[in-house]
């Protein structure tokens, strides 16, 4: 066993309980229940778990940062050789940021919208050092570079709102490296970044670790995510350390039943295609548009050379340029792609909630992409869309009941006792008691609001739906249950389905064939055995190299083959077009 003196982390006994509730009605929530654990220095651990389970509560007691929040902390924490619960304020501001520094998951809610992101890294470097404004203003500059970030320099200056997704992150990595501190916690790094973003994330913090000696806590939901990027793994589940040990024996050997369901909600990118193309849809596999069509084949929606254009400032933008697609009836067509590849504009347009700039959308052989409101009344109901982000498509200040109500309402065709009669129902029908009518979305889980807009989708009966990345901020479980609940619901009403994500491995598994979206065109389509299996596109083929693989010492190797290509070394070139 490692010797005291020489571990970095150690975690004894951890307890975390908050108090909810007010008036005398106050409730003990045990977040985290005895966790014990050690990191050394140069080592890495993944704390691997559902939502709630006491990942990101863990992460924050190494840094004290439950301190004055009411929470009561329980246990010991040492973290390079610092008692955090019995250490004073100006303790615990010394080794934040300078001993041990945190990436949280969303960059937008750490980095100060108003000043630069240079300025921003220099103020926590003077914080905790002696520099001056100017060496502090280099400092800042040459962790951005460190990171990836081209032409550091010129981008130091830039406001976050300039930065793409993957690029706030390295922005917030650079951050956490400014003051050179022995133990970096990465709190989702990844979540909701396209692969080859969050492939390049993941390297860079190999190359930390490597190059400076730094150890790693990384919490994370995504099972893949950890074989990638740790030598230990611990599962989570409500509090409590379920199993723990090198991640590759966890992961290939799990001993508790809760590792091997949370791998086997795992979608993967190998093994055998699941999903088949009815043999009708067989003539427009490939996605070409045949001369002529026979009635069987005929699609429930086409689209052809499809385009949108939008202004910024003086110039025209292609946000869609020339897509040509067909959904049969009862069919899934994934489509894929980075962050600005054109996939949610795609979407929006499909169901006309964007007027098309040009090019010709038939929905059931009506042309409807230059249709008026007027002329689209009869088809809204039919053409519906499940958003990414069920917060912010959900009224804060309505109970979930009346939200999926809506489309019932608007139909005008059932008298209020129906209508609540059928809510009901649908909420049933999607996995929700249907007595949580009268809640509101702030008290419901991610998945639970997900499968609201799902039921809010339902209510008017449609025949095609267009879910924009549904479960891309879900954990692996609950992830699962929203993709068999939609494909359960397409095989009771023969639903059509046009799935967007960036995840590859989530597409394959629910899609009859897929869509390869790049620049706002489509690079490549056809059946899932013929993109997954013999991908034509080398943009296609560099996706799949940055999907996550749950055997480490296949990842190791990927790593390699990926910092072995050039445009791989810089590592956000890409990035500042999607900026």
């Amino acid at each position: 066993m490692t010797e005291r003196t020489e571990l970095l982390v150690e975690v004894d006994g951890l307890t975390v309980d908050f108090t909810a509730g007010a008036g005398g009605a106050e409730d003990t929530v045990r977040a985290v229940d005895g966790l014990s654990f050690a990191l050394a220095p140069g080592r890495a651990i993944a704390l691997v778990g559902e939502s709630g389970s006491g990942k990101s509560t863990v992460a924050g007691a190494l840094l004290g940062l439950h301190r004055g929040t009411g929470a009561r902390v329980g246990g010991s924490v040492r973290v390079a050789g610092t008692d955090v619960g019995g250490a004073t304020d100006r303790e615990l501001r010394a080794l934040r940021g300078a001993v041990a520094a945190m990436v949280f998951q969303d960059p937008l809610s750490s980095l100060d919208p108003y000043y630069a992101v240079g300025d921003q890294i220099a103020e926590v470097y003077r914080v905790h050092t002696d520099a001056g404004r100017r060496a502090a203003r280099a400092r800042a500059v040459e962790v951005l570079d460190r990171v990836g970030i081209p032409d550091a320099v010129r981008r130091a200056r830039s406001r976050p709102h300039e930065f793409s997704g993957g690029m706030r992150q390295r922005a917030l990595i650079a951050m956490a490296l400014a003051c050179e501190p022995r133990l970096l916690i990465a709190d989702e790094p990844t979540t909701a970044l396209d692969v080859t973003v969050q492939a390049q994330i993941l390297d860079l913090l190999h190359e930390l670790r490597q190059e400076t000696g730094m150890g790693l806590l990384l919490v994370t939901h995504d099972v893949g995510v950890a074989a990638e990027s740790v030598d230990e793994v611990l599962v989570m589940r409500h509090g409590r350390e379920v199993e723990s040990g090198p991640v590759a024996e966890v992961l290939a050997t799990p001993r508790d039943a809760y590792t091997r369901a949370l791998l086997a909600a795992v979608p993967r990118v190998d093994g055998p295609v699941t999903r088949t193309v009815p043999a009708a849809l067989s003539a427009t596999a490939t996605g070409t548009v045949p001369a002529e069509r026979s009635a069987e084949v005929e699609p429930l929606i086409e689209a052809v050379d499809l385009r949108r254009e939008f202004r910024r400032g003086r110039q025209t933008v292609a946000a869609v340029d020339g897509v040509s697609l067909t959904v049969a009836p009862g069919e899934t067509l994934g489509i894929v792609g980075e962050s600005g590849s054109g996939k949610t504009t795609l979407g929006r347009m499909l169901v006309r909630l964007l007027d098309p700039s040009a090019g010709r959308l038939t929905y059931r052989g009506t042309e409807i992409g230059a249709a008026s409101e007027k002329e689209l009344r009869p088809y809204r109901r039919e053409l519906q869309m499940v958003f990414q982000d069920p917060v912010s498509s959900l009224n804060p200040r309505r109970s979930v009941g009346e939200s999926v109500a809506d489309p019932l309402r608007t139909a005008g065709v059932l008298d209020e006792n129906a209508i609540h009669a059928r809510v009901r129902e649908l909420l049933e029908r999607v996995g929700l008691d249907p007595d949580r009518y009268d809640r509101y979305p702030h008290e419901f889980s991610g998945g639970q609001r997900q499968r609201v807009g799902i039921a809010r989708a339902l209510a008017a009966e449609p025949r095609l739906i267009v879910c924009d990345e549904p479960v891309s901020a879900l954990d692996v479980t609950t992830q699962a249950q929203v993709v068999a609940l939609l494909a359960e619901l397409q095989r009771e009403l023969g639903l059509a389905l046009v799935f967007i994500a960036h995840d590859l491995a989530v597409v394959r598994q629910v899609s009859d064939r897929v869509a390869v979206m790049r620049a706002g065109r489509i690079v490549e389509q056809g059946t899932v055995a013929q993109v997954y299996g013999a991908p034509a596109d080398p943009y296609t083929r560099q996706l799949l190299a940055a999907v996550p693989v749950l055997d480490p010492v296949a990842a190791a190797a990927r790593r390699e083959a990926r910092a072995a290509l050039p445009e791989a070394v810089p590592g956000a070139a890409r990035e500042v077009a999607v900026a």
